[in-house]
């Protein structure tokens, strides 16, 4: 019986506009990992550092493709 209450969430799930998918999975993953807002702070404020860093040509940046590079030459070696 189960099995089958899931096969019809699916389907209407597989159904939805993608809009309202996407507000559902932020509803299911917000039940899993709750937000913290002390660690979301910290994270815009790195962002915002590296934004500024960036724009004022304070950092080198590196292509990401070479930095996949670098990586796999190091896993071979």
């Amino acid at each position: 019986m189960l099995a089958l209450k899931q096969e019809q969430l699916f389907y209407e799930i597989d159904i939805l506009p993608i809009d309202l998918k996407a507000k559902m999975v932020d509803k299911i993953l917000a039940s899993i990992t709750p937000l913290n807002s002390q660690i979301d702070r910290l994270w815009i404020k790195e962002a915002n550092k590296r934004k500024q860093e960036i724009e004022s040509n304070s950092v080198t940046l590196v292509d990401g493709n070479e930095v996949f590079k670098k990586i796999s030459q190091r896993l071979r070696s």
